[in-house]
């Protein structure tokens, strides 16, 4: 490319040069061959007109005279009628240039230079002129290659910088040039790598989400079905097969929920239902796991609510704060349910040591953990819940008590709280 460009502007450059040189050159050389003729002529008539002067008042007429008052510094011939011509100065040889005049007695002047001279004079010109014209080729050639510096450069940076993009690294450089089409391609690279970093970032993060949710109703699946495999009873195994179905639709819901989410984490499909359903359907999953642990799971409060949400959601929720109770917690842990102003709320408390002082509101931050874990139950638990217009938060920290905040269908209405903003961190 910068071969490219500094030919081309050599090329436009030879081009106007020709074009104005050979007319100035034109130009000049007439012109120069006119002022030699003018000259010539002008001085033929300065000699006329003196030997006119000294005819008519009688004087004499000689070549030392006629060169003093003339200061010819060309070669004169004068004729007079009746007398020898008047030679001033040396004859010329070769082609010349020649002037005449003719006096009021008849008398002529001619006055001749020899060509050469203004042969010299135009090669002195078309001299000045290569000087100039080679001059414009030099700057020509050295803006040229500045430009093509100037604008090679900065493609190479741009090429470096995508092939980056190519090989995964999403940084921004936020490099300008100056030049406003390169700085342009530089703000759609930049952008690109801005997006290119929030997909791989929310790819990680539905991974992550995904794997952590799934883990436990995976497991609890596995348990149903390995009491499939070792009961005798058809009743049991019909029994038992149900439940697993019924986990499948679960896990089918959580999946669909994860992707919904990472795509836009507040579209939500909140419709009203039977919170002591949801609630009732995760003592029963998670009583197996606490009765393992030597600990219990009980429920209380205010029972035949109807809350507004997605109940897969909601069920997901309260899975990963019963989870988050059972792995860090301690004792017995209990879901208490009750209705505040137009919410329905659903506390979950155990009697463990509760949240440390030092995370706080923190704990629903992503990889913010008290203890050995991934930081991401509670995070995608929060997201879960304000993807519908709830809340989770964290009431009290010794002992901990974490409170989903739900709309409430009051006498067959909705009513949906407004989505929570986040707290800018």
């Amino acid at each position: 490319m910068r071969r490219r460009l500094i030919n081309s502007t050599l090329a436009v450059v030879l081009v106007v040069i020709a074009v104005f040189g050979v007319s100035l050159v034109i130009v000049e050389t007439r012109t120069i061959a006119g002022s030699a003729q003018e000259s010539v002529d002008s001085e033929a008539l300065r000699i006329v007109s003196i030997v006119d002067s000294r005819l008519i008042e009688g004087e004499p007429v000689n070549p030392d005279i006629l060169a003093e008052q003339s200061g010819a510094k060309r070669y004169a011939r004068i004729g007079i009628p009746g007398r020898a011509p008047i030679e001033i100065g040396e004859r010329p040889g070769g082609e010349v240039i020649r002037g005449t005049a003719e006096g009021e007695r008849g008398e002529t002047v001619t006055v001749e230079e020899s060509r050469s001279a203004v042969t010299a004079e135009v090669g002195r010109t078309l001299l000045i002129i290569g000087a100039v014209a080679l001059l414009a080729v030099v700057a020509a050639v050295l803006l040229a290659v500045r430009q093509a510096n100037r604008l090679a450069s900065p493609l190479t940076d741009l090429a470096e910088t995508a092939e980056r993009l190519g090989s995964g690294d999403q940084r921004p450089r936020h490099k300008r040039y100056g030049v406003p089409e390169l700085d342009r391609v530089a703000d759609v690279l930049d952008a690109s790598a801005e997006r290119i970093a929030r997909m791989l970032t929310a790819e990680r993060r539905l991974a992550a989400d995904a794997s952590h949710q799934l883990r436990t109703p995976l497991t609890a699946l596995s348990m149903r079905l390995e009491e499939v495999a070792l009961a005798d009873d058809l009743d049991t195994v019909k029994e038992e097969a149900t439940i697993a179905l019924t986990q499948v639709e679960r896990l089918t819901d959580v999946v669909e929920r994860l992707l919904t989410n990472s795509r836009d984490p507040r579209t939500g499909s909140a419709v009203a239902f039977d919170l002591d359903e949801v609630v009732k359907q995760q003592i029963e999953e998670w009583r197996p796991a606490y009765r393992s642990a030597g600990r219990a799971i009980v429920r209380s409060g205010k029972q035949g609510m109807r809350a507004v949400g997605t109940p897969g959601a909601v069920a997901q929720v309260l899975a990963a704060l019963i989870e988050n109770s059972l792995m860090h917690g301690g004792g017995t842990v209990a879901l208490r349910t009750r209705v505040t102003g137009n919410q329905s709320v659903i506390e979950v408390t155990d009697e463990g040591p509760g949240v440390p002082a030092d995370l706080g509101a923190r704990i629903f931050e992503r990889a913010v953990s008290g203890r050995s874990s991934t930081g991401i139950g509670l995070a995608v638990a929060r997201d879960l819940a304000e993807a519908d217009g709830g809340r989770l938060e964290l009431l009290q920290q010794q002992p901990p008590v974490f409170a989903l905040f739900l709309g409430r269908e009051v006498r067959g209405v909705s009513e949906p709280q407004e989505p929570p903003e986040r707290p800018v961190r």
